[in-house]
């Protein structure tokens, strides 16, 4: 039996709520390509009790978001699956930023992506997968750190933030990272702009190191850097839509 260690748990001063903070924790615990889990994974990963996780599973059950199955493992429900789509359907993405995406991808051969800052995070809004049979995979929605990776150090870059990297980085207009968030991961990225140049994002391709060593994420930067100021244009343009996030929204 799983151990409830410190790190399970949420101090009250941190404002948060401990059994929505744990429910949401199960949620959480399933990789991308994983249909099923047992209840003692579940404990596992999210470090807590089987009998803390069976009632929290049996909790979200009744609202759809986790359905057991008949062999007594437990598997995501339609409820959750429903609320990333309607995440997704908050943004305008089939009008500017998924054809954008898709575009880069065809003309680099690998996998594209845009993120947005919120808060102390970069979240990546929409991806678009290359051709590639290896390549690299990200969860859309999920929080990065901002320092780790060319898509956050561009959007801290071009935020404002001092330092000589980040200056680099504005003189550049681009940024490259290998191996940096993630081991054996290359990414090459540039910033996307609305009205008045106010920073909407970062516009960023990905792959497999052993096929984009720096020569090759050097060649395909003005790549990125053309792609990015076209979004860019697309979105200053469109007046009729807002993108949304999780925290609110940027009016290009």
């Amino acid at each position: 039996m799983a151990a409830e260690t410190p790190t399970a748990r949420v101090p009250a001063s941190a404002g948060g709520v401990i059994a929505v903070t744990r429910a949401l924790q199960l949620l959480e615990a399933f990789n991308l390509g994983e249909s099923h889990l047992s209840l003692a994974e579940l404990s596992r990963r999210c470090q807590l009790h089987k009998t803390t996780v069976l009632r929290l599973a049996r909790t979200l059950a009744l609202s759809g978001y986790m359905v057991q199955r008949d062999d007594g493992e437990w598997r995501l429900g339609p409820s959750a699956g429903w609320l990333g789509a309607r995440y997704q359907a908050g943004f305008d993405v089939q009008n500017e930023l998924e054809p954008a995406l898709r575009e880069l991808t065809q003309q680099s051969g690998e996998s594209a992506a845009f993120y947005v800052r919120e808060g102390n995070v970069r979240t990546c809004l929409v991806r678009v997968e290359g051709p590639q049979a290896l390549r690299h995979h990200a969860r859309m929605g999920e929080g990065l750190p901002l320092d780790q990776g060319s898509p956050g150090h561009v959007l801290l870059a071009f935020s404002g933030q001092p330092g000589d990297i980040y200056e680099q980085i504005r003189k550049r207009g681009y940024h490259w990272s290998i191996g940096e968030r993630e081991q054996g991961v290359s990414t090459v990225s540039a910033p996307v702009f609305g009205r008045n140049w106010r920073l909407l994002g970062s516009l960023c391709i990905s792959g497999p190191a052993s096929r984009l060593p720096v020569e090759r994420l050097q060649e395909l930067a003005p790549t990125v850097i053309a792609a990015a100021n076209r979004l860019s244009y697309m979105l200053s343009a469109n007046t009729s839509a807002p993108l949304q996030t999780r925290s609110g929204y940027w009016h290009p």
